[in-house]
């Protein structure tokens, strides 16, 4: 998928997730899909800090993070500075439990290319565009301080 497909171009993530080769893969297919990824990171100090720098559009946060560190804990931060977060993570339960922090969850495993069509769809329904169809296996919350779904 190009940026022309998604239109994408020029919208900034922050992907911190603890397998390096699984964030790798993620930003390449993002970065190809037109998207500016920051550091990749995999701790909660590292990816604070540069969320206060770089106020990413969207944060890809795994919920189990290097050492002890917390996705969730991290979520609440970035919502509190204003950041949407999605839950990338093979823990469904954990990430439904903390739907108040996130805008949505991608459960593991899923294909990078589909992780595209989710952030295309979760960037434009953030600015009040509707018209995609919500990807498979994307879950939204709607407790979260962010408009994601669509009017009803």
């Amino acid at each position: 998928m190009t940026a022309s497909q998604t239109g994408t171009t020029g919208k900034t993530l922050m992907i911190v997730e603890d397998e390096a080769l699984v964030a790798m893969e993620l930003r390449d297919v993002l970065e190809e899909a037109g998207y500016h990824v920051f550091d990749l990171t995999e701790r909660h100090a590292e990816a604070l800090e540069v969320a206060k720098r770089c106020k990413p559009d969207l944060a890809l946060v795994n919920i189990r993070l290097a050492g002890r560190d917390d996705g969730i804990e991290l979520a609440e931060h970035l919502k509190a500075l204003g950041i949407p977060v999605v839950f990338i993570s093979g823990q469904s339960s954990r990430a439904h439990s903390a739907e108040t922090v996130a805008i949505a969850s991608m459960p593991k495993p899923y294909d990078a290319a589909d992780m595209v069509i989710a952030v295309a769809y979760l960037l434009r329904s953030l600015e009040g565009d509707h018209s995609l169809p919500k990807p498979g296996g994307l879950e939204i919350f709607d407790h979260n301080g962010f408009d994601v779904a669509p009017a009803a």
